[in-house]
């Protein structure tokens, strides 16, 4: 598959995937058919459901990721982990819901000093990222290097602070570049980046956190807002690891986690592909800074230019497999770690980013709502998925454990919450969940179950609130309707879940009393 490209100015890419010479002398060099298939997930930073060609976006050009899915499986009922980035990741690497694993919301680790501080932080990297993982979890990247595979994560990890246990190189990550810390990830142009457990220079004179404009600077001259666009791109530098991982394990089974910060705020994108979009969208309001990150003359542009400088990408990675003669015996998925947000100039309502869903504040990224944690899921498979199809089948984060495990032949670990969903992706009979739980000790305090066509909802929990609400999905795609007046059986099963579903943890930012909890 070709990259498809927008009618943008001519660009010499930097991050180009192999040489003219070079594409003659790989072609076809990668492994045969019959050997492990090699795995690539991407998961975008806060995509909403409804933000890809595909799944019904009309301003935003994603053709290179919507071609995938035509080549592959679209998937419309597929939800995050949780509706915030550290936990929904949590659930993936372990195969855990919300109610039973380690990290449950975002644990900036306060306790050892300003974490906040970003110059603190960029002076002392033991300031830096989440929270660990304990040593000993076993993780998907754990359990894929036992079947052989050589595994690289290239993104944002938020799963463990630099020289702790829970570091990627100590939980199954054989190769790691990008952001260990999700705050330093709230800058695409950071000081510096980690390469395994070295820092890894950008060269970039980042600026505070949250910095508006100039005093008295005219907020509709582009000019002004230079200083936030600096010298070297992080997504540049990743992609260019990227390509580089592929190039030099062509020949043996890998599995690639591509966990971009696009679109995650804030808004900073190629001027080029911004340039695109003013052309399309005409002028537009400046973003001044006032919900965070930091200002933009043009943030309708902006944010649109950086999903399709992303599907750019995508486009130019599967170029690459195929020149490299790996793409029949790749499977790609691609996914986000929950839904859209409301700040840092992001509007998710004119783009209707949630999709059917509701996009505003209070309803997309940090709620148990489905613009929250109903996340768009694409498989591509040559040779293995047949191409066209849309699959309706419930399904969450937890499972892609115990399907990566079926696929590279690694052990699944008993105790998981997931199931796998390879015979969905084979068009097999699959085996469905009785129900998908969720728990999310923030924002007040939630819980969720999804259980056909049935979505119960707790809010407040924190505040001693147990009340249980009661969506028909089916009919009330934006949950709007209460309805647990009309099934207290329902109810009462729903309850149970919660109930059953819960396990109080280790962690007391976690923990709530109203479920119980010391």
């Amino acid at each position: 598959m070709a990259v498809i490209k927008l009618a943008l100015p001519t660009l010499a890419l930097t991050v180009a995937c192999v040489s003219a010479t070079e594409k003659g002398n790989l072609k076809n060099q990668g492994k045969p058919a019959a050997s492990k298939p090699n795995i690539i997930y991407i998961l975008a930073d806060d995509l909403g459901y409804g933000e890809l060609g595909c799944y019904g976006q009309k301003k935003i050009e994603t053709p290179n990721i919507d071609r995938l899915a035509a080549n592959g499986i679209r998937f419309t009922q597929h939800y995050s982990g949780s509706p915030v980035c550290a936990p929904s990741r949590c659930a993936l690497m372990t195969g855990l819901h919300s109610g039973h694993m380690q990290i449950r919301g975002n644990d900036e680790w306060g306790d050892r000093g300003p974490v906040w501080d970003y110059k603190a932080m960029i002076a002392d990297s033991s300031l830096e990222g989440q929270r660990p993982l304990l040593a000993g979890t076993v993780t998907l990247g754990k359990l894929l290097q036992s079947a052989g595979y050589k595994t690289a994560l290239v993104g944002k990890w938020g799963l463990g602070a630099p020289h702790s246990e829970g570091a990627p190189n100590q939980q199954g990550i054989d190769f790691f570049f990008g952001y260990n810390c999700q705050r330093q990830a709230h800058t695409h142009y950071p000081v510096h980046l980690w390469k395994n457990d070295k820092k890894f220079p950008l060269y970039n004179d980042t600026i505070a956190p949250n910095t508006r404009l100039a005093p008295g600077a005219d907020p509709l001259n582009p000019e002004n807002y230079r200083n936030f666009t600096l010298k070297n791109y992080a997504h540049d530098a990743m992609f260019d690891q990227i390509t580089h991982f592929v190039k030099e394990n062509r020949n043996q089974p890998f599995a690639l986690f591509w966990t971009t910060t696009i679109p995650h705020a804030a808004i900073q994108a190629p001027q080029r592909w911004v340039d695109y979009y003013v052309k399309k969208f005409g002028d537009e309001k400046p973003y001044l800074g006032d919900k965070g990150y930091f200002p933009h003359r043009y943030p309708h542009a902006g944010y649109a230019a950086m999903i399709s400088f992303l599907d750019e990408q995508v486009g130019l990675l599967i170029e690459q497999l195929k020149e490299l003669g790996i793409y029949e015996n790749t499977l790609i998925v691609f996914t986000s770690d929950n839904g859209p947000t409301y700040n840092g100039g992001t509007d998710s309502p004119w783009f209707g980013s949630a999709g059917p869903f509701r996009s505003e504040q209070g309803f997309g990224k940090g709620n148990v709502y489905e613009g929250g944690m109903r996340v768009p899921m694409i498989a591509a498979w040559p040779g293995k998925i047949k191409s066209g199809r849309t699959s309706d089948l419930i399904s969450a984060f937890w499972d892609v454990l115990p399907t990566f495990c079926e696929i590279s032949g690694a052990a699944k670990p008993a105790d998981v919450d997931g199931i796998s969903f390879l015979p969905e992706l084979l068009g097999e009979k699959q085996i469905m969940h009785d129900y998908l739980y969720w728990e999310f000790p923030e924002s007040g305090g939630q819980q969720a179950i999804r259980m056909g066509r049935w979505k119960a909802v707790r809010l407040n929990i924190q505040k001693g609130e147990l009340k249980t609400r009661l969506f028909d999905i089916e009919t009330d795609i934006l949950e709007m309707n209460d309805v647990a007046a009309k099934y207290p059986d329902l109810i009462r099963q729903m309850e149970a879940i919660f109930t059953k579903e819960h396990v109080a943890s280790n962690n007391s930012r976690f923990r709530m009393k109203a479920l119980g909890d010391d």
